[in-house]
């Protein structure tokens, strides 16, 4: 089995689930399982300077065999999303042949073009795919196979000249908080590389200004049948709060830089009603706006209904990488040289997401995001073409080539 290929399944079995609610770093404990085997991989390899600190944050350096190169990070994330249910995982790969992949039989989900036209264009390849109850985790076990299999190269091909060359895999980027506590001074690099994308020739320098919202809905609940003048129903009036947002600029009606208000979690009764949204716009002015309107829909209620029941908390995440990129080309003329290098057209394409590379640039460290070849991320209908991962391997390696 190709080493990328057997290197992810391994990977992705271990449930390194992020959680918000846990106010721990890492926020799951089995992000602690994967670092661990990671660190002794690491070492394994013969990498230098291995080091895993107290927020799980691991970290490995390949000593430069050249002059006069560049210091370069390359990084990715432990934890995968919690966006479906399921927490045992079963990857496994198929072959696709042009007819619908059944993901799970029992409960009927199956992977169709018709649904997800992209397949057309891995017909023939092997695909790694979920058992349909889990995501796949290729966001972001891909992209650590990748960099671990180009490292593995570099360590057993020398004459493959380059600069000191960093491996950092770090913890909760799928929460927004996977670059906060990274040590910049340890690693000391000039600049650095996300894997954490789409398809192998994609480069990602465009990201989402980000926020999440929380409105919290106090009501007064009393019996229904003596409730005129004196039900508060907070389930409505959080309803009333949605229904005053954009009715079309939402994920599934927005695509390229269009931003969004997505709604993605709510619960209530009639005493009380939380909504949870996510704000994103690449637009700094588009991106104010947005959170205008929120504020000016929970002023609205408040004043309808005079004593303050709607409690909007709005907390920045990220902001747009590309005011830092651009000011240093020379970080993206190097990735599009690798790519061609490997065979492939590059192209630039925005993220409808953020990576810890926004958030690093803005540190200091000019971050663009890479691809690693998933494809449906965050849903049972994730899948990985092996490919994809022996190419960004490749790319990987030439990135750092002296």
């Amino acid at each position: 089995m190709d080493k990328a290929l057997e290197r992810f399944l391994r990977y992705a079995q271990i449930d390194t689930t992020s959680d918000e609610n846990t106010g721990t770093i890492p926020s799951s404990p089995g992000q602690w399982d994967l670092a661990r085997l990671l660190q002794n991989e690491l070492t394994e390899l013969g990498m230098q300077k291995v080091t895993l600190d107290q927020n799980c944050y691991l970290a490995g350096m390949i000593p430069a065999n050249a002059e006069n190169q560049p210091t370069i990070a390359l990084i990715a994330h432990l934890d995968t999303a919690d966006a479906v249910p399921g927490r045992v995982f079963r990857p496994r790969v198929v072959r696709f042949e042009g007819e619908d992949l059944v993901l799970n039989d029992e409960l009927g989900i199956r992977l169709s073009a018709k649904d997800f036209p992209a397949l057309n264009g891995f017909l023939g390849q092997e695909l790694a795919v979920t058992d349909g109850t889990t995501v796949l985790g290729s966001d972001d076990k891909a992209g650590i196979a990748e960099i671990m299999t180009a490292c593995e190269t570099l360590i057993q091909h020398p004459e493959i000249k380059h600069g000191e060359v960093w491996t950092v895999f770090t913890p909760d980027e799928e929460i927004g908080s996977g670059a906060e506590l990274l040590d910049l001074d340890l690693i000391k690099a000039d600049f650095g590389y996300t894997l954490d994308g789409g398809a192998p020739h994609e480069i990602e320098y465009e990201n989402f200004n980000a926020a999440s919202a929380r409105v919290t809905v106090q009501g007064r609940n009393v019996h229904p049948g003596y409730a005129k003048g004196k039900m508060v129903n907070a389930i409505r009036l959080a309803m009333r709060f949605h229904a005053m947002l954009p009715a079309m600029e939402t994920p599934e009606l927005t695509e390229g830089y269009e931003g969004f208000f997505h709604l993605r979690k709510f619960s209530g009764t009639e005493e009380q009603a939380v909504l949870d949204y996510l704000i994103r716009d690449h637009s700094h002015d588009g991106f104010m706006a947005r959170k205008a309107v929120m504020e000016k829909a929970a002023d609205v209620l408040n004043a309808g209904i005079n004593d303050g029941r709607v409690l909007l908390t709005i907390t920045d995440s990220y902001r747009n990488m590309n005011e830092v990129i651009m000011k240093a080309p020379h970080v993206l003329e190097r990735a599009e040289k690798a790519i061609r290098a490997c065979g492939m057209v590059p192209k630039a394409v925005p993220i409808r997401g953020g990576t810890d590379g926004a958030r690093l640039s803005f540190r200091g460290l000019p971050c663009p995001n890479l691809g690693t070849g998933g494809m449906n991320w965050h849903s049972v209908y994730e899948f990985l073409p092996v490919e994809s991962l022996r190419r960004m391997a490749e790319v990987i390696v030439e990135i750092v080539r002296a």
